[in-house]
């Protein structure tokens, strides 16, 4: 409209008409400059491990793919390309508090003192179990998390929270890493299933030390609660399940995405097996 009125030769300045039609000169004579192949594909890789992640990830374990990938791009150029593309991680809603005190159990005194990087992997496990709704009622999964690795290495779920539940899992560990349990610490909380007699002996029996929270302070067990926040708010809150079944599916995917593609802060950002994979080579 402001070209033609300004071919029809009205004496009018292009500013003038610029300002009746309340649009910028500058906005007027602007023209796009096409994207290069290379932002084009720069975008693309973005976008691709945005979606892998399954909305998860943020700028910087998206750079963290990228680099994996020999394409080098700065945080801040990936949060411009999150921001014009309307990609937004799923993160947490609101900060938990807990309480930072508890006494200890008599059963296992709190051995770990929250040393939640050790160097070595299958010589510090920590576990635990949350519950998780479907339209059945309720499931239950125990998981067995290496502290060395941020890996989880064994996991079991049932319909109760007992302690068949918490040993099914720890078996499950067990098989799968085949650890020295001579040298092995399992720090868990106060819970009926791991103070249970039979689970403490089983301990006993294997040479596994056992390490205890203090009562009501989730601090000392802050990896393993991390794991389910994580699992919750990047999958499980925003889903429903028809029956233990369906929870069961969507747990044991997570738990594969999680070890063997999801990049943890805590080690630079590799996935839990490239961790496992670096310690044991130069173990």
């Amino acid at each position: 409209m402001i070209r033609e009125v300004k071919k029809a030769n009205l004496g009018f300045r292009m500013s003038e008409l610029c300002r009746v039609f309340e649009l910028s000169c500058s906005s007027f004579y602007y023209k796009p400059i096409p994207q290069s192949a290379e932002k084009q594909a720069r975008i693309q890789l973005v976008e691709q491990a945005f979606s892998d992640s399954n909305s998860t990830y943020g700028k910087r374990r998206i750079q963290a793919d990228l680099v994996d990938l020999d394409c080098k791009v700065g945080v801040y150029a990936i949060a411009s390309i999150m921001k014009s593309m309307g990609l937004i991680a799923i993160r947490p809603k609101k900060k938990h508090y807990y309480p930072n005190s508890g006494d200890e159990q008599v059963y296992a005194p709190n051995l770990l003192k929250r040393q939640f990087n050790p160097t070595t992997y299958n010589t510090h496990w920590v576990g635990d179990i949350t519950y998780i709704k479907s339209h059945q009622g309720w499931s239950y999964l125990a998981c067995v998390l290496d502290l060395g690795t941020k890996e989880i290495v064994g996991y079991a779920l049932s319909s109760q929270p007992n302690v068949a539940l918490a040993t099914a899992a720890l078996n499950n560990a067990l098989q799968r890493q085949r650890p020295n349990t001579q040298a092995l610490m399992f720090h868990s909380d106060q819970g009926c299933q791991y103070s249970a007699k039979v689970f403490r002996e089983k301990l006993r029996g294997l040479g596994i030390e056992q390490s205890m929270s203090r009562r009501g302070n989730c601090w000392d067990n802050a990896v393993m609660e991390r794991f389910f926040r994580s699992l919750k708010t990047e999958r499980l809150n925003h889903l429903a399940f028809i029956n233990h079944s369906s929870v069961v599916s969507v747990v044991e995917q997570y738990i594969q995405f999680y070890n063997y593609k999801r990049r943890h802060s805590a080690i630079d950002y590799k996935t839990p097996h490239q961790k496992y994979n670096e310690l044991k080579k130069a173990a």
